[in-house]
């Protein structure tokens, strides 16, 4: 009885533990949602606007970063030129000095002497530099205006020795009463000196000065960087035709055509300047040699206006924001004008 009686209360259990529901499964732990940061207040982007251009500063950095194309051929022919150059004025002066009667100021041939190694040594030599002084690619660093002082001044000093050869020539046939200005190679010299004069007092007053507006400069930089070549390769030509004319007239016993030492002397000479004349002009018209784009904002933006790129962070309220997007609109119409002047070609010659 009691057997039965424990039989079926551990029954009774065993159908209460059956009936009972099963518990529920512990619920997954639940990782923490990483809050979502606020946006700063301000306008609502416009889907319509087209996205931000990069800075000026950084396109400007881009382009100063880049290697020049073919730079092992550039630094040969650079070399080649500087070096061709420097012997042309040796050799001018080895004339002078051992077959000419040297070099003064009396009036006598030592004066007239002034003339071609003055003519090659500044109007020839120095000017040459002054023309591929913007393709150097160790300045490029330098700002646009030093580059336009340093070109401005290669060629103020090559004016200046040019009018002393010329004050030494009238001044040596006023004094052995030679007539002046017959010959042609007078004629195209004079007429050189007065256009480069000219083309230096221009880039002085336009590019230099900051005082013509930028469409100007934009309208004659072509005529500018074209009458600066064309008078390099005419003072080229008219120094060939005056050697070649001294030698005519001072070489009697013996003649000129009987090629005596100094005749082989000055021919090479001759040969000399046409070299340093086609490096120079060659490196001065290739395109991939120019400088890169300057940075020239500092002369082209608004006045209290500040270069792009270092604006605050957009955390301002709307009117701030309005502000720096007129600020940007002007940086930016400063850019495109940038770009136009340099692409005008402002990296060659004054």
């Amino acid at each position: 009885m009691r057997r039965d009686a424990r039989r079926g209360q551990g029954g009774g259990a065993r159908r209460i533990a059956e009936c009972r529901p099963a518990p529920a499964p512990a619920p997954a732990a639940s990782v923490p949602s990483r809050p979502v940061p606020s946006r700063a207040p301000g306008p609502e982007p416009d889907p319509a606007r087209p996205p931000a251009r990069p800075s000026f500063a950084a396109l400007a950095a881009a382009h100063g970063a880049r290697k020049m194309e073919d730079y092992g051929r550039f630094l040969a022919l650079l070399a080649s030129s500087l070096l061709v150059g420097f012997v042309s004025v040796i050799l001018s002066l080895v004339w002078v000095f051992h077959y000419r009667e040297g070099l003064s100021w009396d009036g006598s041939p030592g004066e007239f002497n002034w003339h071609p190694v003055l003519i090659i040594t500044g109007f020839v030599f120095i000017q040459g530099i002054a023309i591929i002084v913007y393709r150097l690619p160790w300045i490029w660093k330098c700002s646009k205006l030093l580059m336009k002082f340093i070109h401005a001044g290669l060629n103020t000093i090559a004016m200046i020795l040019a009018i002393v050869s010329m004050v030494a020539v009238f001044d040596f046939h006023n004094a052995k009463n030679i007539p002046n200005m017959y010959s042609l190679h007078s004629w195209i010299g004079l007429t050189a000196v007065i256009f480069y004069s000219l083309q230096l007092f221009l880039g002085f007053a336009v590019f230099l000065l900051p005082f013509a507006p930028v469409h100007l400069r934009v309208a004659l930089m072509p005529i500018h960087v074209y009458s600066g070549l064309t008078i390099f390769a005419t003072v080229i030509a008219t120094a060939l035709m005056g050697i070649t004319e001294k030698l005519i007239f001072a070489l009697k016993n013996p003649a000129y055509s009987a090629s005596p030492p100094e005749a082989t002397l000055v021919n090479c000479l001759g040969i000399l300047l046409v070299i340093f004349g086609s490096l120079i002009l060659w490196m001065a018209s290739r395109p991939h040699w120019k400088r890169p784009p300057a940075e020239n904002a500092k002369i082209l933006r608004p006045t209290g206006a500040t270069p792009e790129g270092t604006e605050v962070e957009s955390t301002m309220t709307n009117s701030s924001n309005a502000d720096k997007s007129d600020l940007r609109s002007n940086t930016e119409a400063a850019r495109k004008q940038n770009i136009k002047f340099d692409e005008a070609g402002q990296r060659s010659t004054m």
